[in-house]
């Protein structure tokens, strides 16, 4: 199981439409708001060889008012 967490920008006042699209993919771990340079963060888990950046590009990026991402890769829980 890989997991991974995407923060996204999304355009401005589109937060909670955004955060109510991805939560109906049910394909997130948990979504929360943050403050600071991005609006949401999300947590993936995927099946080992996924392919991350193909998941974000059909899962997040296609969601309209998404403006920007950054992705966390992890590695260990502790």
């Amino acid at each position: 199981m890989q997991t991974f967490f995407v923060q996204i920008k999304c355009e401005l006042g589109r937060t909670y439409e955004v955060a109510e699209m991805l939560a109906d993919q049910e394909l997130h771990s948990e979504i929360y708001s943050t403050a600071g340079d991005y609006d949401l963060i999300v947590k993936y888990h995927v099946e080992d060889g996924v392919d991350v950046g193909h998941f974000i590009g059909e899962n997040v990026h296609a969601i309209d008012g998404v403006r920007d991402t950054y992705t966390l890769v992890t590695y260990k829980a502790f």
